[in-house]
């Protein structure tokens, strides 16, 4: 039976939306788009096999179809091929890079938040971006500072305004050479509103911030994939304002760009330093998240021996 490959787009229960991409067995026209979706997209149930062996099937994902059925737009995940990468929240195959989106104002900026979030991304061992959006409620004084201290951390931070359109060209013409890029982030910075921007036509429901609570209100679901082009998506994800992260304290140093680019000139000279109060310690730690650095490998300590961190 013949085997057609796909990417499977979005998830929702035991049924995948997957997007064929051998050319000769796509429909007529499979360019044109209507309502964003493309006429190549297949509402598919797996093998039964997948499920008893285990196998799971995730968005992002190349699968092979059989059964397929233009007239339904329907047909059968027979066989999910290797994976180049895979996160676990959101739960996404095949990522090239993490953006890591927050907003210059409304919600307020929350450098812990932000620091928790860069770890997370980092930790997947990833390329990892840094957004600042809604540039346009802050002045371009404080939206510099802003870029600075980020700058400052070891990242080449974008700034977009959704409302004006400024920085959204940069922006998607460093996605466009990207496979598959992950917006990741707290509820209510706008990434849903940024990808309708990116993306005209995707529509999707955009939240509010919460009056109370300053906080957005998470209006995406579930993990679903946007193309800018036949080789290029970006992956839409469900908000979440404090993301949990578990990282061996040996290897946070590894994680922070600030200990990364001192460590690639002047190597300390104790393998195994933490790089806290060891005497000889040549790590220079007069730099912004310090601080944070410390606390988050205490916190780390503890998760690992109960009772035991210094």
């Amino acid at each position: 039976m013949l085997s057609c490959l796909g990417i499977v787009v979005s998830k929702q229960a035991n049924f995948f939306n997957v997007e064929l991409l051998d050319e000769q067995q796509s429909l007529k026209d499979q360019n044109t788009i209507t309502n964003s979706k493309p006429l190549n997209r297949f509402l598919c149930t797996a093998r039964s096999r997948l499920k008893h062996f285990g196998d799971s099937i995730y968005v992002g994902d190349f699968v092979l179809l059989e059964e397929i059925c233009c007239r339904n737009m329907t047909a059968v995940v027979n066989e999910v091929c290797s994976r180049k990468s895979w996160l676990k929240r959101p739960a996404v195959a095949n990522v090239s890079n993490i953006i890591v989106v927050l907003a210059h104002k409304e919600p307020v900026f929350d450098f812990t938040q932000a620091s928790r979030f860069l770890l997370t991304a980092e930790n997947t061992g990833l390329s990892v971006d840094f957004l600042l959006t809604k540039m346009d409620l802050v002045s371009t004084d404080e939206m510099n500072k802003q870029l600075a201290r980020i700058d400052s951390w070891g990242y080449r931070p974008f700034s977009v305004s959704v409302k004006t359109g400024e920085g959204l060209k940069r922006l998607k013409e460093h996605i466009f050479r990207k496979s598959l890029s992950v917006v990741f982030g707290p509820s209510g910075v706008g990434k849903s509103s940024l990808l309708n921007k990116l993306i005209p036509g995707t529509d999707l429901k955009v939240g509010t911030l919460s009056e109370k609570i300053s906080r957005g209100k998470n209006t995406t679901r579930h993990v679903e994939l946007f193309s800018l082009s036949s080789n290029s998506r970006v992956a839409d994800t469900p908000g979440f304002n404090r993301p949990e992260i578990f990282v061996e304290p040996s290897k946070i140093a590894a994680l922070f760009p600030e200990i990364r680019s001192q460590l690639k000139d002047y190597p300390c000279r104790f393998r195994n330093c933490l790089h806290l109060d060891e005497l000889g310690c040549g790590l220079n730690k007069n730099w912004e998240r310090y601080s944070f650095y410390r606390n988050f490998v205490q916190e780390m300590f503890s998760l690992s021996f109960p009772g035991q961190a210094s």
